[in-house]
């Protein structure tokens, strides 16, 4: 679990997102809808982004995961993906940011350099209610150029 081994026992129903939050304390991976429709719960599954709460727990027996508090580099600095939000105002409320933040990052991850019509088409599965994703977009391509230059 970011960078860490995590050992656990956990009832079988448990959800991935609910672990994430109620056991371990990561309450970044937010519970918007329960049915994986908001994207608010997205988190990386070895690699990939994936939707917790459509996940249950015991699905992640071994594997790596990241949620947003695992971005953050030792030394308190934020991903050039989350700078990039905050600078280009790609949030208002936040609630929807963390697994905006998620997606984003899989997305750069598969194509370092998305156009504009490609992050929105890989952000169709994440939910604000608070902005018109203008901002969103553009923090995205920020964030990708970011990476890009750090390398």
């Amino acid at each position: 679990m970011n960078g860490r081994h995590v050992d656990a026992t956990v009832p079988a129903r448990t959800l991935l997102v609910d672990f994430l939050r109620d056991t371990l304390g990561l309450t970044g991976a937010h519970i918007g809808c329960d049915t994986a429709q908001c994207g608010a719960c997205t988190v990386h599954l070895d690699g990939r982004a994936v939707k917790s709460c459509n996940l249950l727990a015991v699905q992640a027996d071994g594997a790596s995961v990241v949620t947003i508090e695992g971005l953050t580099a030792a030394d308190g600095a934020m991903h050039p993906m989350q700078a990039a939000f905050r600078d280009h105002h790609g949030l208002q409320c936040g609630y929807c940011t963390p697994g905006m933040v998620m997606s984003a990052l899989d997305l750069v991850r598969r194509d370092p350099a998305p156009t504009r019509d490609h992050i929105r088409e890989a952000l169709e599965g994440n939910l604000c209610r608070c902005t018109g994703y203008q901002n969103i977009v553009a923090a995205v391509e920020a964030g990708a150029q970011a990476m890009r230059t750090a390398g």
